[in-house]
Protein backbone atom coordinates (compact mmCIF):
# COMPACT_ATOMS: atom_id res chain seq x y z
CA UNK A 1 0.00 0.00 0.00
CA UNK A 2 1.29 3.19 -0.70
CA UNK A 3 1.81 6.09 1.55
CA UNK A 4 -0.14 9.16 1.58
CA UNK A 5 2.45 12.66 1.46
CA UNK A 6 1.41 16.03 2.26
CA UNK A 7 3.29 19.04 1.69
CA UNK A 8 4.99 21.73 4.31
CA UNK A 9 1.19 23.28 4.36
CA UNK A 10 -0.73 20.06 4.63
CA UNK A 11 -1.51 19.82 0.96
CA UNK A 12 -1.74 16.12 -1.02
CA UNK A 13 0.86 15.35 -3.17
CA UNK A 14 1.39 12.14 -4.84
CA UNK A 15 1.51 8.80 -2.72
CA UNK A 16 4.85 7.26 -2.51
CA UNK A 17 5.98 3.95 -1.39
CA UNK A 18 6.91 2.52 1.97
CA UNK A 19 10.80 2.66 0.83
CA UNK A 20 10.76 5.86 -0.11
CA UNK A 21 8.21 7.15 3.10
CA UNK A 22 11.17 5.17 4.95
CA UNK A 23 13.91 7.57 3.50
CA UNK A 24 12.77 10.15 3.89
CA UNK A 25 11.60 9.73 7.60
CA UNK A 26 15.40 8.50 8.58
CA UNK A 27 16.75 11.88 6.61
CA UNK A 28 14.37 14.03 8.39
CA UNK A 29 12.69 15.42 5.70
CA UNK A 30 9.32 14.27 6.64
CA UNK A 31 7.33 13.73 9.89
CA UNK A 32 4.96 10.98 10.40
CA UNK A 33 0.93 12.24 10.49
CA UNK A 34 -1.42 9.45 11.16
CA UNK A 35 -0.60 5.73 11.24
CA UNK A 36 -4.42 4.46 9.61
CA UNK A 37 -3.64 5.34 7.05
CA UNK A 38 -0.32 5.99 6.92
CA UNK A 39 0.52 9.86 6.41
CA UNK A 40 3.81 12.07 6.19
CA UNK A 41 4.34 15.50 5.83
CA UNK A 42 7.19 16.84 4.16
CA UNK A 43 9.21 19.83 6.20
CA UNK A 44 11.10 21.12 3.01
CA UNK A 45 8.53 21.26 -0.35
CA UNK A 46 5.46 23.20 -1.12
CA UNK A 47 3.47 22.02 -4.05
CA UNK A 48 4.46 19.92 -6.51
CA UNK A 49 3.20 17.76 -9.83
CA UNK A 50 0.51 15.41 -9.43
CA UNK A 51 -1.18 12.39 -11.47
CA UNK A 52 -4.38 11.59 -12.19
CA UNK A 53 -5.71 9.39 -9.33
CA UNK A 54 -9.51 7.67 -9.14
CA UNK A 55 -11.40 6.52 -6.25
CA UNK A 56 -13.22 3.59 -6.28
CA UNK A 57 -16.22 2.46 -4.44
CA UNK A 58 -17.87 -0.86 -4.11
CA UNK A 59 -21.04 0.16 -1.94
CA UNK A 60 -22.26 -2.94 0.21
CA UNK A 61 -24.77 -3.34 2.89
CA UNK A 62 -22.45 -4.68 5.36
CA UNK A 63 -18.65 -3.90 3.69
CA UNK A 64 -18.04 -1.14 1.41
CA UNK A 65 -14.75 -1.17 -0.99
CA UNK A 66 -13.01 1.59 -1.67
CA UNK A 67 -9.75 2.00 -3.53
CA UNK A 68 -7.72 4.49 -5.07
CA UNK A 69 -5.95 3.97 -7.80
CA UNK A 70 -3.51 5.80 -10.60
CA UNK A 71 -5.04 6.39 -14.33
CA UNK A 72 -2.83 5.39 -16.94
CA UNK A 73 -4.03 5.57 -20.57
CA UNK A 74 -2.58 4.33 -23.24
CA UNK A 75 -3.33 3.87 -26.99
CA UNK A 76 -3.12 -0.33 -28.34
CA UNK A 77 -0.54 -0.44 -31.18
CA UNK A 78 -3.07 -2.87 -32.65
CA UNK A 79 -6.32 -1.87 -32.73
CA UNK A 80 -5.69 2.00 -32.26
CA UNK A 81 -8.13 1.79 -28.91
CA UNK A 82 -7.22 3.89 -25.95
CA UNK A 83 -7.09 1.30 -22.72
CA UNK A 84 -6.68 2.48 -18.85
CA UNK A 85 -4.81 0.58 -16.67
CA UNK A 86 -5.02 1.20 -12.91
CA UNK A 87 -2.21 0.73 -10.88
CA UNK A 88 -3.19 0.37 -7.58
CA UNK A 89 -1.90 2.61 -4.71
CA UNK A 90 -3.96 2.16 -1.60
CA UNK A 91 -6.89 -0.19 -0.68
CA UNK A 92 -9.83 -0.65 2.29
CA UNK A 93 -13.01 -2.17 3.43
CA UNK A 94 -14.88 -0.15 5.37
CA UNK A 95 -16.97 -2.18 7.92
CA UNK A 96 -20.79 -1.07 8.46
CA UNK A 97 -22.84 -1.07 11.94
CA UNK A 98 -26.12 -0.74 10.59
CA UNK A 99 -26.92 -4.24 11.72
CA UNK A 100 -25.85 -2.77 15.32
CA UNK A 101 -27.41 0.31 15.23
CA UNK A 102 -30.68 -1.54 14.05
CA UNK A 103 -31.04 -3.47 17.20
CA UNK A 104 -30.43 -0.78 19.52
CA UNK A 105 -33.02 1.37 18.24
CA UNK A 106 -35.16 -1.47 18.50
CA UNK A 107 -34.52 -1.93 21.67
CA UNK A 108 -34.41 1.78 22.54
CA UNK A 109 -38.61 1.57 21.09
CA UNK A 110 -39.19 -1.62 23.53
CA UNK A 111 -38.58 0.95 26.62
CA UNK A 112 -40.21 3.54 25.53
CA UNK A 113 -43.00 1.55 24.57
CA UNK A 114 -42.53 -0.50 28.12
CA UNK A 115 -42.68 2.88 29.84
CA UNK A 116 -45.42 4.65 27.37
CA UNK A 117 -47.48 1.44 29.04
CA UNK A 118 -46.87 1.41 32.04
CA UNK A 119 -47.13 5.45 33.03
CA UNK A 120 -48.95 6.94 29.72
CA UNK A 121 -52.03 5.04 29.19
CA UNK A 122 -54.66 7.62 29.05
CA UNK A 123 -52.07 9.86 26.87
CA UNK A 124 -53.47 9.36 22.93
CA UNK A 125 -50.31 8.24 20.64
CA UNK A 126 -48.61 11.32 19.03
CA UNK A 127 -46.27 9.95 16.44
CA UNK A 128 -49.24 9.91 14.09
CA UNK A 129 -48.67 13.68 13.22
CA UNK A 130 -45.15 12.95 12.86
CA UNK A 131 -43.48 13.43 8.76
CA UNK A 132 -40.43 12.77 7.62
CA UNK A 133 -38.61 15.04 5.68
CA UNK A 134 -37.31 14.26 1.90
CA UNK A 135 -35.14 12.16 1.44
CA UNK A 136 -34.88 10.86 4.90
CA UNK A 137 -33.11 7.61 5.20
CA UNK A 138 -33.19 5.13 8.30
CA UNK A 139 -30.28 5.73 10.94
CA UNK A 140 -28.66 2.26 9.70
CA UNK A 141 -29.18 3.69 6.01
CA UNK A 142 -27.90 6.87 7.03
CA UNK A 143 -24.97 5.57 8.73
CA UNK A 144 -23.54 3.66 5.79
CA UNK A 145 -24.17 6.74 3.66
CA UNK A 146 -22.74 8.86 5.90
CA UNK A 147 -19.52 6.83 7.11
CA UNK A 148 -18.85 6.44 3.12
CA UNK A 149 -18.65 9.85 2.31
CA UNK A 150 -16.47 10.72 5.37
CA UNK A 151 -13.96 8.33 3.94
CA UNK A 152 -14.54 9.77 0.41
CA UNK A 153 -14.34 13.39 1.61
CA UNK A 154 -11.28 12.34 3.86
CA UNK A 155 -8.87 10.56 1.09
CA UNK A 156 -9.52 13.73 -1.18
CA UNK A 157 -7.78 15.87 1.75
CA UNK A 158 -4.79 12.99 1.63
CA UNK A 159 -4.38 12.33 -1.86
CA UNK A 160 -5.39 14.61 -5.28
CA UNK A 161 -8.57 12.68 -6.36
CA UNK A 162 -9.46 13.74 -9.63
CA UNK A 163 -12.28 11.05 -10.47
CA UNK A 164 -14.82 9.27 -9.09
CA UNK A 165 -16.07 5.54 -9.64
CA UNK A 166 -19.42 4.09 -8.09
CA UNK A 167 -20.91 0.73 -8.50
CA UNK A 168 -24.56 1.72 -9.24
CA UNK A 169 -26.47 0.67 -12.72
CA UNK A 170 -25.91 -0.52 -15.86
CA UNK A 171 -27.01 2.16 -18.63
CA UNK A 172 -29.36 0.88 -21.21
CA UNK A 173 -26.17 0.25 -23.53
CA UNK A 174 -27.70 -1.91 -25.79
CA UNK A 175 -30.32 -0.29 -26.95
CA UNK A 176 -28.06 2.49 -28.22
CA UNK A 177 -26.04 0.52 -29.74
CA UNK A 178 -29.19 -1.53 -31.76
CA UNK A 179 -32.48 0.95 -30.94
CA UNK A 180 -34.24 -2.38 -32.55
CA UNK A 181 -33.63 -4.41 -29.49
CA UNK A 182 -36.22 -6.16 -27.45
CA UNK A 183 -37.68 -8.42 -25.37
CA UNK A 184 -35.41 -11.84 -24.88
CA UNK A 185 -32.72 -9.69 -26.65
CA UNK A 186 -31.66 -7.58 -23.57
CA UNK A 187 -30.47 -11.06 -21.87
CA UNK A 188 -28.25 -12.42 -24.29
CA UNK A 189 -25.70 -8.79 -23.95
CA UNK A 190 -21.93 -8.84 -23.24
CA UNK A 191 -22.95 -9.48 -19.49
CA UNK A 192 -25.27 -11.89 -19.67
CA UNK A 193 -25.95 -13.80 -16.47
CA UNK A 194 -22.88 -12.34 -14.93
CA UNK A 195 -25.43 -10.33 -12.81
CA UNK A 196 -27.12 -13.39 -11.82
CA UNK A 197 -24.35 -15.66 -10.97
CA UNK A 198 -22.68 -12.83 -8.79
CA UNK A 199 -26.16 -12.67 -6.74
CA UNK A 200 -26.06 -16.58 -6.47
CA UNK A 201 -22.87 -16.74 -5.03
CA UNK A 202 -23.26 -14.33 -2.35
CA UNK A 203 -26.55 -15.93 -1.59
CA UNK A 204 -25.15 -19.11 -1.07
CA UNK A 205 -22.16 -18.45 0.03
CA UNK A 206 -20.26 -20.21 -2.92
CA UNK A 207 -21.09 -23.68 -1.77
CA UNK A 208 -23.22 -26.50 -3.24
CA UNK A 209 -26.57 -26.32 -1.74
CA UNK A 210 -27.46 -30.26 -1.61
CA UNK A 211 -23.94 -31.84 -0.60
CA UNK A 212 -22.41 -28.30 1.48
CA UNK A 213 -19.35 -28.83 -1.27
CA UNK A 214 -16.84 -26.15 -1.18
CA UNK A 215 -13.97 -24.85 -3.46
CA UNK A 216 -15.23 -26.83 -6.25
CA UNK A 217 -17.05 -25.50 -9.74
CA UNK A 218 -20.58 -24.74 -9.03
CA UNK A 219 -23.49 -24.75 -11.67
CA UNK A 220 -26.45 -22.60 -11.27
CA UNK A 221 -30.00 -24.99 -10.97
CA UNK A 222 -33.41 -25.10 -10.70
CA UNK A 223 -34.47 -25.76 -7.00
CA UNK A 224 -37.92 -26.63 -9.06
CA UNK A 225 -36.97 -28.19 -12.50
CA UNK A 226 -38.12 -26.34 -15.80
CA UNK A 227 -39.03 -29.13 -17.10
CA UNK A 228 -42.01 -29.16 -14.39
CA UNK A 229 -42.95 -26.05 -14.96
CA UNK A 230 -40.21 -24.25 -12.67
CA UNK A 231 -39.47 -20.38 -13.69
CA UNK A 232 -36.14 -18.53 -13.53
CA UNK A 233 -36.80 -16.66 -11.24
CA UNK A 234 -34.16 -15.75 -8.26
CA UNK A 235 -36.30 -17.49 -5.90
CA UNK A 236 -36.13 -20.96 -7.39
CA UNK A 237 -32.57 -21.04 -8.59
CA UNK A 238 -29.52 -21.96 -6.62
CA UNK A 239 -25.66 -23.63 -6.61
CA UNK A 240 -25.00 -26.90 -7.20
CA UNK A 241 -21.58 -28.89 -7.93
CA UNK A 242 -21.86 -30.94 -11.40
CA UNK A 243 -22.37 -34.11 -9.34
CA UNK A 244 -25.25 -32.99 -7.55
CA UNK A 245 -26.70 -31.32 -10.51
CA UNK A 246 -26.49 -34.22 -12.47
CA UNK A 247 -28.15 -36.80 -9.96
CA UNK A 248 -31.08 -34.44 -9.63
CA UNK A 249 -31.69 -33.82 -12.81
CA UNK A 250 -35.29 -33.38 -13.55
CA UNK A 251 -36.53 -34.39 -10.03
CA UNK A 252 -38.85 -32.33 -7.43
CA UNK A 253 -35.99 -30.87 -4.56
CA UNK A 254 -38.71 -33.27 -2.47
CA UNK A 255 -37.84 -36.57 -4.18
CA UNK A 256 -34.46 -35.97 -4.47
CA UNK A 257 -33.89 -34.93 -0.51
CA UNK A 258 -36.62 -37.51 0.63
CA UNK A 259 -33.76 -39.01 2.97
CA UNK A 260 -32.21 -35.72 4.07
CA UNK A 261 -35.26 -33.38 5.61
CA UNK A 262 -32.95 -31.62 7.34
CA UNK A 263 -31.14 -30.39 4.41
CA UNK A 264 -34.32 -30.05 2.73
CA UNK A 265 -36.01 -27.24 4.72
CA UNK A 266 -32.69 -25.43 4.92
CA UNK A 267 -32.60 -24.59 1.31
CA UNK A 268 -36.23 -23.62 0.73
CA UNK A 269 -35.74 -21.01 3.86
CA UNK A 270 -32.83 -19.93 1.62
CA UNK A 271 -34.40 -19.77 -1.38
CA UNK A 272 -36.72 -17.12 -0.28
CA UNK A 273 -34.55 -15.40 2.66
CA UNK A 274 -35.37 -11.75 2.25
CA UNK A 275 -33.40 -9.14 0.48
CA UNK A 276 -32.86 -6.86 3.23
CA UNK A 277 -29.33 -6.58 1.90
CA UNK A 278 -30.12 -6.20 -1.68
CA UNK A 279 -32.73 -3.58 -0.19
CA UNK A 280 -30.34 -1.24 1.54
CA UNK A 281 -27.91 -1.51 -1.19
CA UNK A 282 -31.26 0.01 -3.40
CA UNK A 283 -32.15 2.47 -0.87
CA UNK A 284 -28.58 4.73 -0.57
CA UNK A 285 -27.40 4.02 -3.77
CA UNK A 286 -28.90 7.10 -5.22
CA UNK A 287 -28.23 9.15 -2.44
CA UNK A 288 -24.48 7.97 -2.50
CA UNK A 289 -24.44 8.65 -6.13
CA UNK A 290 -26.23 12.42 -5.54
CA UNK A 291 -23.63 12.97 -3.30
CA UNK A 292 -20.49 12.04 -4.98
CA UNK A 293 -22.37 14.22 -7.66
CA UNK A 294 -21.75 16.90 -5.24
CA UNK A 295 -18.11 17.16 -5.06
CA UNK A 296 -18.33 18.57 -8.56
CA UNK A 297 -16.02 15.42 -9.56
CA UNK A 298 -16.46 13.45 -12.64
CA UNK A 299 -18.58 10.22 -11.45
CA UNK A 300 -18.53 6.91 -13.42
CA UNK A 301 -21.39 4.56 -12.64
CA UNK A 302 -21.47 1.01 -13.74
CA UNK A 303 -23.10 -2.60 -12.96
CA UNK A 304 -22.02 -4.70 -10.60
CA UNK A 305 -21.89 -7.19 -13.69
CA UNK A 306 -19.38 -5.10 -14.99
CA UNK A 307 -17.27 -5.30 -12.15
CA UNK A 308 -17.32 -9.41 -11.56
CA UNK A 309 -16.91 -9.60 -15.51
CA UNK A 310 -13.48 -7.57 -15.01
CA UNK A 311 -12.36 -9.58 -11.95
CA UNK A 312 -13.22 -12.45 -13.71
CA UNK A 313 -11.18 -11.67 -16.80
CA UNK A 314 -8.14 -10.19 -14.98
CA UNK A 315 -8.18 -13.16 -12.83
CA UNK A 316 -8.23 -11.22 -9.53
CA UNK A 317 -9.25 -12.49 -6.23
CA UNK A 318 -12.76 -11.65 -4.54
CA UNK A 319 -12.71 -9.07 -1.77
CA UNK A 320 -14.57 -5.67 -1.42
CA UNK A 321 -11.35 -4.08 -1.98
CA UNK A 322 -10.19 -5.60 -4.86
CA UNK A 323 -14.02 -5.49 -5.99
CA UNK A 324 -13.33 -1.45 -5.89
CA UNK A 325 -10.67 -2.00 -8.19
CA UNK A 326 -12.60 -3.66 -11.18
CA UNK A 327 -15.32 -0.69 -11.04
CA UNK A 328 -15.60 0.67 -14.30
CA UNK A 329 -13.70 0.63 -17.57
CA UNK A 330 -10.33 -1.02 -16.35
CA UNK A 331 -8.31 -2.67 -18.96
CA UNK A 332 -5.54 -3.97 -16.80
CA UNK A 333 -5.32 -4.03 -12.68
CA UNK A 334 -1.17 -3.22 -11.84
CA UNK A 335 0.28 -3.83 -8.23
CA UNK A 336 -2.63 -5.25 -6.44
CA UNK A 337 -0.67 -7.95 -4.93
CA UNK A 338 2.61 -5.86 -3.62
CA UNK A 339 3.17 -7.43 0.22
CA UNK A 340 1.77 -4.91 2.97
CA UNK A 341 4.66 -6.04 5.50
CA UNK A 342 7.58 -4.63 5.62
CA UNK A 343 10.30 -7.31 6.60
CA UNK A 344 13.66 -6.25 7.92
CA UNK A 345 16.57 -8.07 7.17
CA UNK A 346 16.27 -10.04 10.82
CA UNK A 347 12.53 -10.69 10.20
CA UNK A 348 9.30 -9.15 11.87
CA UNK A 349 10.22 -6.98 15.20
CA UNK A 350 7.38 -7.98 18.06
CA UNK A 351 7.73 -7.37 21.28
CA UNK A 352 8.93 -4.29 22.00
CA UNK A 353 7.72 -2.55 25.31
CA UNK A 354 5.69 0.72 25.52
CA UNK A 355 8.47 2.22 26.51
CA UNK A 356 10.05 2.88 23.19
CA UNK A 357 7.07 4.38 22.19
CA UNK A 358 4.85 7.23 22.01
CA UNK A 359 1.67 8.37 20.73
CA UNK A 360 1.72 9.31 17.32
CA UNK A 361 -2.87 8.29 16.47
CA UNK A 362 -5.39 8.62 18.55
CA UNK A 363 -8.92 6.93 17.95
CA UNK A 364 -11.06 8.60 15.51
CA UNK A 365 -14.09 6.41 16.15
CA UNK A 366 -12.89 3.34 13.19
CA UNK A 367 -10.97 0.02 14.36
CA UNK A 368 -8.23 -0.41 11.79
CA UNK A 369 -7.35 -3.87 10.96
CA UNK A 370 -4.98 -5.76 8.42
CA UNK A 371 -6.42 -8.81 6.57
CA UNK A 372 -4.60 -11.57 5.28
CA UNK A 373 -4.02 -11.24 1.13
CA UNK A 374 -6.06 -14.83 -0.60
CA UNK A 375 -3.42 -16.74 -3.13
CA UNK A 376 -4.06 -16.84 -6.87
CA UNK A 377 -5.70 -20.71 -5.98
CA UNK A 378 -8.35 -19.66 -3.67
CA UNK A 379 -9.11 -16.76 -6.15
CA UNK A 380 -9.49 -18.84 -9.29
CA UNK A 381 -11.88 -21.33 -6.86
CA UNK A 382 -14.01 -18.42 -5.80
CA UNK A 383 -14.38 -17.45 -9.22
Amino acid sequence: MAVFVLDKQKNPLMPCTEKRARLLLQRGRAVVVRLHPFIIRLKDRIGGETQPLRLSLDPGSKTTGIAVVREVERIDPDTGEVCRDAPVLWLAELAHRGTQIRERLAARCACRRRRRTANLRHRAPRFHNRTKPLGWLAPSLRHRLDTTLNWVQRLRRLAPITALSQELVRFDTQALQNPEISGVEYQHGELAGYEVREYLLEKWHRTCAYCGATQVPLEIEHIHPRSRGGSDRISNLTLACRPCNQRKGRQPIETFLARAPKRLAPIKAQAKAPLKDAAAVNTTRWALFQALTATELPVETVSGGRTKYNRTRLDIPKTHALDAVCVGTVNQVQDWNRPFNIQTPGGTVQGISHRYCQVLQRADGYGYAFQPKPTMEEARRAA
